[in-house]
């Protein structure tokens, strides 16, 4: 069984847009795909996130029919914030989330683990999403934005992941300050990354590359 973790600069950049794309993609390769939420918050009557992921995944992969979205979650939280601040009782135990990744697992061939926000969001007061990443020894997927700014965001991320030795590939997600990329971001992608890429055209590369 292998397992990807997608990751994000922030909340807002398109893990679930990515992951969404990445099922039908995986899928499209004959391959069982699952997915996990380990913690959303924001929700009030239901978890968006984990609903539009195990939709899309039941739809390709039967082991997951009877599963609700629940299930595919450890924690949810009504307030829209990092886990640490919405998790208002100290409920989040890591080794729950660990749990739930390992039994899921064993309803796939490859398992999508959509984080929280950024790679530096405390999941508890000592620990974060990137722990969580180490911890499980799992390959990442970093989505970052296409908006003004992008590039500090994008270099801090990939330092983070290079610092844990995590094994990890990168890609952008066209989708703000599109008329502006080319001129404000692109060349410096082009000049220090030639081999970027968007989720919008490199994903069937992206998926060669990781079954190999």
């Amino acid at each position: 069984m292998q397992s990807l973790f997608i990751t994000a600069t922030g909340t807002n950049v398109g893990k679930t847009y990515t992951t969404l794309k990445l099922i039908k993609a995986l899928a499209s390769k004959g391959l069982k795909v699952g997915v996990y939420k380990p913690i959303e918050t924001g929700v009030t009557t239901n978890a968006p996130d984990a609903t539009m992921l195990l939709k899309s995944c039941q739809e390709v992969n039967n082991n997951f029919k009877e599963l609700n979205p629940l299930d595919i979650t450890a924690y949810t939280f009504p307030l829209p914030s990092a886990p640490f601040c919405a998790d208002r009782k100290n409920t989040i135990k890591i080794e729950k989330i660990i749990e739930k990744y390992h039994n899921l697992s064993k309803l796939c061939d490859i398992l999508l683990v959509e984080g929280a926000g950024g790679l530096l969001v405390p999941i508890t007061k000592n620990y974060t999403m990137i722990d969580l990443i180490k911890e499980l020894k799992i390959k990442t997927l970093l989505v970052t934005p296409s908006s003004l700014g992008c590039i500090n965001n994008t270099m801090l991320s990939i330092e983070a992941l290079k610092k844990r030795n995590i094994n990890f590939d990168w890609c952008v997600n066209l989708y703000e300050d599109k008329a502006d990329f080319n001129k404000v971001t692109k060349p410096y992608y082009d000049a220090i990354f030639p081999k970027w890429w968007s989720i919008q055209n490199g994903v069937e590369d992206f998926i060669i590359k990781i079954l190999l």
